[in-house]
């Protein structure tokens, strides 16, 4: 490889730390890991799964990543039946573009054997759900409410489980 590839290569950052640059989130090196971890599950991780991956990351550094992460809307924190947050980049947070804080829209699927969480993303059209949710909200209870967030959860037995 050229001097000149080398030094090129070198200056493009990692899919974590650029998204994080793209949404105006200083890139430290805890921050950058914690998000690479979210990147690459298919699936929400509890704070003791991403400090599993991330072992030599002490227990307050990664929740200071985490609440980071979530306060500027690039990861969501989905609340357990079992008192567990769980974390997840979700397709709509996690778009390069996404606007710091934007709302969270899809969906998660929670097994209840395992109790692992997966996000049910929609590519085609991320605001759908909310879209949807919010008129059904209006329907019912009449104009003036307006939802901050929706949580909707699908409890089953995934692939694993269910065989």
């Amino acid at each position: 490889m050229k001097s000149t590839q080398l030094r090129h290569a070198a200056a493009e950052p990692d899919p974590a730390t650029a998204l994080l640059l793209a949404n105006g989130v200083r890139a430290t090196g805890a921050r950058s890991q914690v998000l690479a971890v979210l990147l690459d599950s298919k699936r929400a991780l509890s704070h003791l799964e991403v400090q599993s991956a991330l072992p030599a990351m002490d227990r307050v550094t990664l929740y200071r990543a985490l609440d980071c992460l979530t306060d500027a809307g690039i990861a969501h924190k989905i609340s357990g039946d079992d008192r567990v947050f769980r974390y997840s980049t979700g397709n709509e947070s996690a778009s390069a573009g996404a606007a710091a804080g934007s709302q969270h829209t899809h969906g998660h699927f929670k097994c209840t054997r395992c109790t692992r969480v997966f996000c049910l993303d929609d590519e085609q059209q991320p605001d759908l759900m909310y879209e949807q949710w919010q008129s059904r909200l209006q329907n019912a209870l009449g104009p003036g409410f307006q939802s901050q967030e929706i949580e909707l959860t699908i409890k089953g037995w995934c692939a694993d489980c269910a065989n």
